[in-house]
């Protein structure tokens, strides 16, 4: 049965168009070779890390949607480790349709204070954090 993924990874942020491509293509064709119904690939752009990885204080992220079964994420996640130019990628298994964060434009401080209530009350969470005005 197949399921909905959705994968970000995180790429150089000096890599060429052809690379990049190359990166891409490579991604795709996982997808496709083990039966998987591959459905966006979006460029979120060069943004700055929350901290260095490898010395790069900044990286270029990918989203990727599409529907699998278990054994397609193994072997996506087995090639991003394996290539060099990926620094960090993450699957995440979802339940049902959702719309890609990235966008959304920037919140200011008081929106976000009230979007961490409103997911805390969602899903909680094993620690809990009190923010003081």
């Amino acid at each position: 049965m197949s399921r909905m993924y959705e994968t970000i990874y995180i790429v150089q942020p000096d890599l060429g168009d052809e690379e990049i491509k190359a990166l891409s293509t490579k991604v795709q064709d996982v997808i496709a070779s083990m039966n998987g119904d591959f459905k966006r690939l979006e460029d979120w752009g060069t943004r700055k890390l929350a901290y260095p990885i490898n010395k790069n204080p900044r990286g270029r992220y990918f989203y990727l949607r599409f529907d699998a079964d278990a054994p397609l994420i193994a072997e996506l996640e087995r090639r991003l480790r394996l290539d060099d130019k990926v620094i960090r990628y993450q699957s995440v298994k979802l339940e049902q349709e959702v719309v890609a964060p990235a966008a959304a434009p920037a919140k200011s401080a008081e929106e976000g204070t009230e979007e961490v209530a409103v997911a805390a009350t969602e899903a909680p969470a094993e620690t809990t954090t009190t923010v003081e005005e």
